[in-house]
This record gives C-alpha cells, structure tokens and sequence, in this order.
C-alpha cells in the first residue's frame, strides 16, 4: 500500500559475501539515492554464502520495521518463502545483483546483469586471443551461487564452440589472496593451461595476483568480472587482459528508486539489465578514475 509523500522510509540491502570490494559501489548507489529520495537505506548480508541465514535476515527485516528490501537473491528457491511473507505482510521486496529466479520469483522486480550473456562476453572476448583447443582453467569464488553458475556456463558455450577448448573449474574462496594460491597451485599441477578465466571478483583478483607473483613471464591470459582498484590496476598492466563492467552503481542506485516510487506512489518496480561492458587496458585510466570516486 502506498504511504504518504512525506513519511520517512526505511529501506534494507540483504547479500552474500557483504564484505567484497564489488559492493562499495553498489553501497555508494544506494546511498545517492537515498538522499535524493530522502529515505534511509543500510546496507547489510552474511560473510559468505549462507542461505538459511540470508533468508532469516529478511524475516528479521520486516519485524525490525524496514518498509522495503533489495535482496540478493542467488537461489532459486531458498528466498520465495521469505519473500512471499514479506510482501504479503506489505513490504515491498526487489531483486540486485543476482535474481536466481531468472524472474519467476514473488519479489517485484530485478536489477541485475544478464549473467549467461555476460559469461558468454567473456567467451566471445577470450576466444579471439586463444588458440584452438586451448587448455583453459576456469574460477568461482564460491559454490552454490547461481549468478556465477551462469557466467560460467556461458564462458564454457563460448569456448567448446570457438575454441573446442577443454577446462578445469576450481574453487578459490572469497579472499583474494588465498585464490591466488588456488590458481597459482591449479596452474602450476597442470601447466599446459594457457588461460584463467573468472567469473567474480575475488577469483578475478587473485589470478591476476597469482601470475603476477608465479607466472610473470609464461604468458598465461587472464580475465574476468569487476572493477577493484587492483583488478584495474592489472588491468592496466597487461596482467588482465580485460575484466566486465556489470554496474554495481546501478545495483545499488534503481532498487531505492523503485522502493521508494512503490511505497509512496504505487508505481510498479520494472526489471532492468546493468549490463556488461568490456574493460581493457584502452579504457582502464577514465575507469579507475571513477573507481577510486566510489561509481564504478
């Protein structure tokens, strides 16, 4: 139900892996937002991927009094009963970053990237600079997240259709150092890999640190999804050939927005695609301006 145009609105981001650096734009989004909208917003999640968690933090939201949710919704089906509770008890909820439903979930609406095109990107990228039946070791940070399943899926159709290549996945944690160990460890078992490609942030870091560190001079080609300083700085380098813009901004900036419109107006949340832009060494010195801003 819409409220008055003056009340003061509470809003809640609920996520997995709160603490990773793709999040500081989507927290600087929302907090634009907010104040344009004049409404309050926090930002919260879990460490990692903790599903029974996440979703009790929702129910825990619409007794604390919040008036709407973004959630981060990896699974399929983990969150529909929460999220059915909470808009049937008049709390609006809509999807950001990841909508595991693909949109057949109760929440209203998502804003998020198209993952299997944006993994698909990342295939049709790669493949122009690797050799047919190349030796390819492929990267999630962690299991059990749809979005990253996604990315990698398209990667892998790119790749068997383009390259006829063959590939190793790896898990290689949230910490970027420690997935750097991971796939350096991967790289050097198996060293006919000519290729890391990732599909977060954490592992996309850390294969840039791992060959930064082990493989300076092999000429192992590198890339990946996100936009920390020190992926640009790779970037940058040459060390990652090329990473993808998904948009955290947006994430961050449309869910308060739509919150916003719907509790005080009614007006419907619509689903939007943040996109998937190539990032390469070309590009990489107006972004990192905007990174270091908070925007990108």
């Amino acid at each position: 139900m819409a409220t008055t145009h003056h009340q003061k609105l509470r809003f809640i981001f609920i996520t997995c892996a709160v603490g990773e650096a793709f999040f500081r734009p989507a927290k600087q989004g929302m907090a634009d937002a907010a104040r344009m909208m004049g409404v309050e917003s926090d930002f919260s999640g879990t460490e990692d991927v903790d599903l029974k968690a996440q979703a009790g933090m929702v129910t825990q939201a619409v007794a604390d009094g919040y008036d709407g949710i973004a959630l981060n919704i990896i699974d399929p089906e983990a969150f529909n009963g929460v999220v059915a509770e909470a808009i049937a008890k008049g709390v609006p909820v809509v999807a950001f970053n990841v909508d595991g439903t693909y949109g057949k979930g109760p929440h209203l609406s998502s804003i998020n990237q198209n993952l299997y095109e944006a993994g698909r990107t990342v295939g049709k990228q790669a493949a122009s600079a690797l050799p047919d039946k190349v030796k390819v070791l492929l990267t999630v940070h962690s299991e059990g997240i749809s979005a990253l399943e996604d990315r990698l899926r398209g990667i892998q159709d790119v790749l068997k259709t383009e390259r006829n290549a063959t590939w190793k996945v790896v898990v290689t944690g949230i910490h970027e150092d420690q997935a750097a160990e991971v796939i350096a460890k991967a790289l050097k078992v198996e060293p006919a890999m000519r290729a890391v490609l990732c599909t977060g942030q954490a592992d996309t870091q850390g294969a840039g640190l791992a060959v930064e560190r082990y493989f300076q001079n092999a000429g192992i080609y590198v890339a990946g999804f996100d936009l920390t300083p020190e992926i640009l700085r790779m970037v940058k380098a040459g060390t990652i050939a090329f990473t993808i813009d998904q948009q955290p901004y947006v994430q961050g900036f449309y869910p308060v927005i739509q919150l916003a419109l719907y509790c005080r107006y009614g007006i419907k949340p619509s689903s939007m695609d943040a996109g998937a832009t190539v990032i390469t060494k070309d590009d990489v010195d107006r972004v990192m301006k905007l990174s270091a801003e908070g925007y990108r």
